[in-house]
């Protein structure tokens, strides 16, 4: 297998675990995180990591057919629906990058809610070493995080940047040192896991409208009007106000 998944309490992780070509992703890995993310799906929280040196090499290139191959079915129907699965997972997610994260891999890493990166990972597009566009959603990730002008920059140059550098310029979330990333990111998961996950699943649905669908204010207020509609009366929403109003901290469960 290469995919496997940890089990925390509420925390699922799945791990990426071909470490012998750097978690590089052939047809069959492919496979089995798509298996793995319908084992994840009761889960409050989902941490993706890589297992050995990095994080994600990319696509498996070992068995490339440059000549022949359909370059675009390969990125329409394998890569790109694993991806979006990750992204559309309704519960908060948290890539752990450490080492490289190029690619696919680099698609995968931010396809997650929040990614938290280790001081010698290696994020960017190395897409013009080898004549090829960037890929697996990485274009709409450097825009909406970067902006365009630092996207360009990377794809022109194929600069690759360490967790230090990614953070100042906000394409992960924080950076902390290699050796405590993966402490810190469980701790992080754990603790999301215990907040209303229900409710969490409603802000990220609004967050990528906004992002997906440019809403404006107006209609991105609507949007929180009828979420939170939805969860009036279910057992978080009365547990979190009535913990309020007793003055305890709640217990939620997710529902």
């Amino acid at each position: 297998m290469s995919v496997r998944i940890d089990r925390a309490g509420d925390v699922a992780t799945i791990v990426l675990d071909r470490p012998e070509v750097m978690n590089a992703l052939d047809d069959e890995m492919v496979a089995e995180l798509h298996s793995a993310l319908d084992a994840v799906a009761d889960a409050r929280a989902v941490v993706v990591a890589g297992e050995g040196r990095a994080f994600s090499a990319g696509r498996d290139l070992s068995s490339a057919s440059p000549l022949e191959e359909d370059a675009r079915a390969i990125l329409a129907d394998l890569f790109n629906p694993v991806i979006a699965r990750l992204r559309n997972l309704p519960m908060p997610t948290i890539a752990a990058v450490h080492g490289a994260a190029l690619g696919v891999g680099f698609g995968i890493a931010m396809a997650c809610d929040v990614v938290i990166a280790g001081e010698r990972a290696r994020l960017g597009s190395p897409f013009a070493n080898i004549g090829c566009v960037l890929d697996s959603g990485g274009h709409a990730a450097l825009v909406t995080r970067i902006g365009p002008h630092r996207a360009l920059e990377l794809i022109y140059t194929s600069r690759l940047l360490n967790g230090t550098e990614a953070a100042e310029i906000g394409l992960v979330n924080r950076v902390v040192a290699d050796d405590e990333l993966a402490a810190v990111v469980q701790q992080m998961a754990a603790t999301i896991a215990t907040g209303p996950t229900a409710a969490f699943a409603a802000s990220k649905a609004i967050v990528h409208q906004f992002v997906d669908h440019h809403l404006d204010t107006a209609t991105s207020m609507d949007a929180e009007a009828a979420a939170q509609g939805r969860l009036a009366g279910n057992p978080d929403y009365v547990e979190g106000i009535t913990a309020f109003v007793e003055k305890r901290p709640p217990t939620f469960t997710g529902r």
